[in-house]
């Protein structure tokens, strides 16, 4: 198992590659868009065919929870990756069945909390791809490490 990692560990252009891809199935793609986003072209194959897409597609906000697990999984933080906002998030590309989702995340910029004494605060940019090296989504996050000696 990775090492878990403290705020004093990160610095900007530290780069952290997914450890696996992550491959998208259309059943799940149906099941969270009844669950979540019951647009035609998330729940329907045919309604898919025929949108804007030109087939089924992940809903977005599928596809930022699979980005979500692959970058705790490759960036390991000591107690956890406590979000502390998003200040960008764009789909560049649909996500379609069996695609297969990797991850490159880029620490941008660290500075220790002013309102959390025990904490830094970690801004970093993270793009995903598709398996003929797509851009599927970027996104650029805040996140709280704890400090070492807090």
């Amino acid at each position: 198992m990775e090492q878990e990692m403290y705020f004093e560990d990160f610095y900007p252009g530290q780069k952290f590659d997914s450890l696996r891809s992550y491959r998208v199935t259309a059943k799940e793609i149906i099941s969270f868009g009844e669950q979540y986003d019951p647009q035609p072209f998330h729940i329907d194959e045919g309604a898919g065919r025929n949108s804007f897409f030109s087939g089924l597609c992940a809903s977005g906000w599928l596809t930022a929870a699979i980005v979500m697990r692959l970058r705790v999984e490759s960036i390991r933080v000591k107690g956890g990756m406590i979000g502390a906002g998003v200040e960008e998030l764009r789909w560049t590309h649909p996500v379609h069945p069996e695609d297969k989702l990797r991850t490159e995340a880029e620490i941008l910029e660290t500075r220790r909390s002013v309102s959390r004494p025990g904490f830094g605060i970690v801004r970093s940019r993270t793009v995903v791809f598709n398996q003929r090296n797509e851009v599927v989504m970027k996104s650029i996050v805040n996140w709280l490490a704890p400090l070492k000696n807090a």
